[in-house]
């Protein structure tokens, strides 16, 4: 397994990509700590894990927004578990799409950016503080493909920032053995997805949940111990370069 004897804590896990990293990294023998904004949607989850593998430790109703919140989340963590050794960060941006910028106020615009830049930057630091003492862990998270497409609101500036706040991540932790991840994506699948982002892909597909979390539980793992400092292109082609 991938990921035995790992400690994983996974925030947004109860929405479909963090339900899936949390599924696979139980599967992969990871010891699973679930992080979401709906404690129903976690308890099911965390039920159904516990039936098919036992490795549910933690669920917790935490706020990626509210620093000081997150910051008492990994502490205590790290006091429950003794250590945090992955952390996917499933947060979503929740941006508006459709309009062009023109036509869309500034507020609508900043939201998301303020949403995933102050979600990455609360959950990494706050796993880093504890994973620098053990000089070791990987952060990862999920952005957007960096392709200019219109009417995406205010995405496209926050999957950029978050790639360049996880780049500055990687070199500032990489000395205390930290890794760094970001997986780039061009939409999710879902029974309602666009044809039009499948056709862009040379796969003709987008990436599953499944397949996102797939790649994070090898990424996670040691197997990756030289990858860090990087967006890792799931786009089925879609991106190139």
């Amino acid at each position: 397994m991938l990921l035995e004897n790992k400690n994983a804590v996974i925030f947004g896990a109860g929405g479909p990509i963090g339900t899936a990293v949390a599924r696979t990294f139980a599967r992969e023998g990871a010891t699973v700590l679930l992080a979401g904004r709906s404690l129903r949607k976690l308890d099911e989850l965390a039920s159904d894990i516990s039936a098919a593998s036992g490795n549910v430790a933690d669920i917790a109703q935490v706020d990626a927004l509210d620093e000081q919140a997150v910051r008492r989340h990994a502490a205590r963590l790290a006091e429950k578990v003794g250590r945090i050794d992955v952390c996917f960060n499933a947060v979503g941006d929740e941006a508006v799409l459709g309009p062009l910028l023109v036509d869309i106020p500034l507020a609508e615009f900043a939201q998301p950016v303020t949403r995933l830049v102050t979600a990455q930057f609360s959950i990494a630091t706050a796993v880093a503080r504890h994973m620098i003492y053990r000089r070791s862990g990987v952060i990862l998270t999920i952005t957007g493909s960096g392709v200019p497409t219109a009417g995406m609101g205010g995405a496209m500036t926050a999957w950029a920032a978050v790639d360049a706040l996880c780049g500055q991540l990687a070199r500032e932790l990489g000395p205390h053995g930290i890794r760094v991840l970001w997986l780039q994506s061009n939409g999710v699948a879902t029974d309602e997805d666009d044809p039009t982002e499948r056709a862009r892909s040379m796969l003709n597909r987008l990436a599953s949940p499944d397949d996102v979390a797939n790649v994070a539980a090898f990424l996670a793992s040691d197997r990756a111990a030289t990858i860090t400092a990087t967006a890792v292109n799931i786009t089925s082609g879609a991106e190139v370069g």
